[in-house]
């Protein structure tokens, strides 16, 4: 699945309840921002490490993968994955096999991917700039998360729900916000 959406319009809880109810619900939930980490990083927190692959590897990690297994890898912002990583993840989702960085021995794993951007991957893929391949197998499934801004009878929905949480985190009992705060949220350009 392909969860496509601007930075903060909820790409990950959407891939959080894709995750529960899948059958892979009992599993984890690992989420990985490849945008978040350093490009010569990402294949390291992807796949794990061996120790003595690099300075520093002190001992053996297990990468994401590793850790989705019998669950759900959440990869945000794929669209900043580096090729060389594009086409290590393609093979893995291909094989169900992988090796740690420095490893020789082959790692399979069971798991469910679900991967989100804030690009265009069709253009960026035209551009040579993201494997056209990688994006077939990431898209089967593509779900569009629209803005608040196009989405604004959410908002009062919104504020209900934050109110009850915050009132259940906080053990307060706010009963909901005046109509003039409501319509300020509503003016509001998102």
């Amino acid at each position: 699945v392909l969860i496509i959406g601007e930075s903060g319009t909820g790409k990950e809880l959407v891939a959080r309840l894709i995750h529960d109810g899948s059958y892979c619900s009992s599993g984890p939930f690992i989420p990985l921002h490849t945008g978040a980490i350093q490009p010569e990083l990402v294949m390291s927190e992807l796949f794990g490490h061996e120790k003595g692959a690099f300075t520093g590897a002190d001992s053996m990690k297990k990468g994401k993968l590793e850790m989705a297994a019998g669950g759900t890898l959440f990869l945000d912002e794929i669209g900043t994955m580096e090729t060389r990583t594009q086409i290590a993840l393609l093979r893995v989702l291909e094989t169900k096999t992988f090796f740690r960085v420095g490893g020789t021995e082959p790692v399979s794993v069971d798991f469910r991917i679900l991967a989100a951007t804030n690009i265009n991957l069709r253009k960026a893929a035209k551009r040579r700039l993201f494997r056209k391949d990688l994006l077939y197998r990431l898209s089967s499934f593509e779900i569009e998360i629209p803005p608040l801004r196009r989405r604004k009878k959410d908002i009062v929905a919104l504020v209900d729900r934050l109110i009850t949480d915050y009132n259940r985190e906080f053990d307060k009992e706010i009963q909901g916000i005046t109509r003039a705060a409501i319509r300020k949220f509503l003016s509001y350009p998102w």
